[in-house]
């Protein structure tokens, strides 16, 4: 149980609000009228609500499945899971409606469960969360795997790579920058013209693909309800993400963060690829090749007493670093009052350091951008990922954690 969320109509959300989550005053508005509200039992009750039909989910995979090109590529095996949530009827429904072979779906995690037996934490970038799903990926053979969080809206796509390994084999989870790469490069090779956005903590490849190819980008501060405002309505929105495995591929379908379509989109990609005898990870080193190496991580401290975090905030405000890996940071931006939020850059790397909005933590979001020489992408890998664990070392250093 996530709470509830709430959803603006045309007449009060305008044209970039409606069907979204509500932002700022809406929010204060809601909150102000259940203070207002006296005691329960003197409360006078309205007629009972109206319980939607499964009319409403044949609707959702019928336009789910539409996001997809008809007649493409369809020869993929995917392996699946929805974490004991309500993703796998859905899910594979909408695969059948697309053409698509049905998932495969672990079978101790098929139907919803609250106890979520199987798991430590129902999310599927917790360590061992997906450990099930590559059991089943790799005795079934299948080419991709994806994992749904419990209510659907995250995607996790797990893919083979053996990178460093003597067999060849092995599995790996994308990051949410690389899937949001591969989906938005997907788009624009596909000729989706309009907006391209994602948050201020995710990876700045979006942007240098946009510039490229002479695309509108935006972004955000985090939060889907930001990300499908992105742009003023200048021009239309056509695909959003934010690192934490959000993707939004059909404004015009969800004005949200969708699992399944997203999770269909990555199928379409991934089976055009093996039609030509090539993979997600292929595709990455290929937007390497062609954009740098965007390496990205997080430092995440969780802590027992908030005061920690506001010191840490406090500490790299008042002594904020001027140099980073050795190059002078050439922007520092404090996005306070509007948001607890610090920015540096140089001209190879990017931290962002904010205090999570869901849990008692202080995270600071890590990105080194390395040039690709002579073709050699492994090689570049290898140095972004040895330059972010010093720039972690660096960061922790600065917010004294």
């Amino acid at each position: 149980d996530n709470g509830y969320k709430v959803y603006l109509g045309a007449r009060l959300g305008g044209e970039l609000g409606a069907g979204a989550q509500i932002v700022p005053p809406a929010d204060a508005g809601i909150e102000a009228a259940i203070r207002a509200v006296g005691p329960l039992a003197q409360v006078p009750l309205g007629p009972a609500g109206q319980v939607l039909g499964d009319d409403l989910v044949a609707s959702y995979v019928d336009r789910a499945a539409a996001v997809v090109t008809p007649d493409g590529p369809r020869d993929l095996k995917v392996a699946y899971t929805p974490l004991h949530g309500v993703g796998a009827a859905v899910l594979t429904a909408a695969f059948a409606r697309a053409g698509f072979p049905v998932p495969g779906v672990v079978p101790d995690q098929a139907e919803p469960d609250p106890a979520f037996p199987t798991v430590g934490f129902p999310n599927p970038e917790e360590p061992g969360a997906v450990d099930r799903l590559v059991a089943l990926a790799d005795a079934t053979g299948a080419d991709l795997a994806i994992a749904n969080d419990p209510d659907a809206d995250r995607c996790a796509v797990v893919v083979r790579d053996g990178s460093g390994r003597e067999d060849g084999q092995g599995w790996r989870m994308l990051r949410g920058d690389e899937v949001g790469a591969l989906l938005a490069d997907h788009l624009m090779r596909r000729g989706v013209t309009g907006l391209y956005a994602t948050t201020i903590v995710s990876s700045s490849l979006l942007r240098a693909m946009c510039a490229a190819r002479g695309l509108p980008y935006d972004e955000t501060l985090t939060g889907f309800k930001w990300i499908v405002r992105a742009g003023a309505g200048a021009h239309p929105l056509v695909f959003g993400y934010e690192e934490a495995l959000g993707y939004c591929v059909a404004p015009g379908h969800v004005r949200d963060k969708d699992g399944i379509t997203a999770a269909l989109t990555v199928a379409e990609l991934a089976a055009e690829l093996k039609a030509r005898g090539r993979t997600l990870v292929d595709r990455l080193d290929e937007l390497a090749a062609e954009f740098g190496v965007h390496h990205t991580d997080q430092l995440s401290v969780r802590v027992d007493d908030l005061r920690l975090i506001a010191d840490a905030m406090a500490r790299i405000r008042a002594a904020t670093p001027t140099t980073l890996l050795g190059q002078p940071v050439t922007e520092a931006r404090d996005l306070l009052p509007g948001a607890d939020v610090v920015i540096l850059r140089t001209a190879a790397a990017r931290v962002v350091v904010r205090p999570s909005g869901t849990e008692p933590k202080l995270k600071a979001y890590l990105e080194v951008v390395e040039p690709v020489a002579n073709g050699d992408v492994a090689a570049a890998r290898d140095r972004a990922r040895a330059a972010v664990a010093a720039l972690r070392a660096e960061v922790a250093a600065a917010l004294g954690v």
